[in-house]
């Protein structure tokens, strides 16, 4: 079924262009000038990001087809690129002398907000496109931080399991994030490595296993990070890429947390619908993270634009952006406080009327 979508937009991707390529500029600067930049990166990616959110709701009303925007591929190609380029400059600057404590801490702590925040987005978004340049774009991405099982475990096993006691990426309600997150990669390792494994036993398909290719990038660029800073710049590269994958793990986990798709009578689970989704309205950190807090939409259409996706007053909503939500599950009894209550009675609204 078509997407619907109400009427098209085609300047809609300059925000996003302006709102993720901004803090490229913004880290190479840092990364190579240190000073006042490290600062100015650091700023964009936390304290202005929630500010703009706050600030204002932008309305915007984007079209779906993929046809219609082709300047949301680019951009996101022009990210994957940038994602590259930022990558061994940022190991080079962290782990050679030219920079300050402070501003080395600042630029990995802001580096690591974009790989996690703005890198993770993008490539999640390459590896829903039809064209296989697009898809392997955001398979290098997620290899390159050390993530590469998420290419087949996502789509594969998330998508499919969603909102279950079957998808290790959908939290229920009481667990932590610190129990969700060794659950999680584990979890997503093992059943995307026993889904791919499945599908070209029963298809009898040759080649290369994803898995290889995951193996084999990650055994790379260790190398080439080596290489570039010496045991130093493997030991930065480790972390920037940990800390990275643990924000899209984080994610995960304050998406779907509490949200959970009935049991039918043969067995099998309802459709995805809208309220197994945690979703968000405000506007910069939605353009930063091309429209991954509109999640709901993105479930129920996976292969739509990020420039299309958009949220309705009948999906679950944050009271706060998708960056706040993330920092506050970091504290385990607060986010029960604000969300248990709130799964609660999404899962109220969403019991079937009784019959006699």
């Amino acid at each position: 079924m078509k997407h619907q979508a109400s009427k098209p937009n085609h300047h809609v991707v300059r925000f996003f262009a302006a709102a993720t390529c901004f803090p490229v500029l913004l880290l190479a600067l840092a990364a190579t000038f240190g000073g006042t930049w490290t600062a100015i990166a650091l700023f964009y990616m936390t304290i202005l990001s929630y500010g703009l959110d706050m600030l204002v709701r932008f309305a915007r009303s984007p079209s779906d087809p993929e046809t219609e925007f082709p300047a949301a591929n680019a951009l996101s190609a022009v990210l994957a690129v940038a994602h590259f380029c930022l990558l061994p400059l940022v190991i080079y600057a962290l782990s050679h002398g030219t920079l300050g404590g402070w501003e080395k801490f600042s630029v990995f702590l802001a580096t690591g907000l974009f790989f996690g925040q703005v890198s993770n987005s993008n490539a999640h978004e390459l590896v829903h496109r039809t064209r296989p340049l697009y898809r392997r774009l955001g398979t290098w991405v997620y290899i390159s931080i050390l993530f590469g099982h998420h290419t087949s475990a996502h789509p594969k096993v998330h998508h499919r399991f969603v909102a279950t006691d079957m998808d290790p990426n959908s939290a229920p309600k009481g667990m932590s994030f610190y129990r969700f997150l060794p659950r999680a990669w584990i979890g997503s390792f093992k059943a995307g490595l026993l889904a791919e494994s499945t599908m070209r036993a029963q298809a009898k398909k040759g080649g290369l296993h994803p898995y290889a290719l995951y193996f084999g990038g990650a055994i790379f660029c260790l190398i080439l990070a080596t290489l570039i800073g010496g045991l130093l710049g493997l030991i930065i590269y480790i972390a920037l890429s940990l800390y990275a994958s643990s924000q899209l793990m984080l994610s995960d986990y304050v998406q779907h947390y509490g949200l959970r798709r009935r049991t039918l009578p043969n067995g099998g689970f309802e459709p995805v619908g809208p309220a197994h989704s945690w979703n968000s309205p405000h506007w910069f950190s939605s353009f930063l993270m091309l429209n991954a807090p509109h999640h709901s939409d993105h479930h129920a259409h996976p292969m739509t634009p990020y420039v299309a996706l958009k949220v309705t007053p009948d999906m679950p909503m944050w009271p706060r952006p998708l960056p706040a939500m993330a920092t506050l599950a970091l504290f385990p009894n607060a986010w029960r406080r604000v969300m248990d209550r709130r799964v609660d009675q999404i899962m109220d609204q969403n019991k079937p009327a009784h019959t006699s």
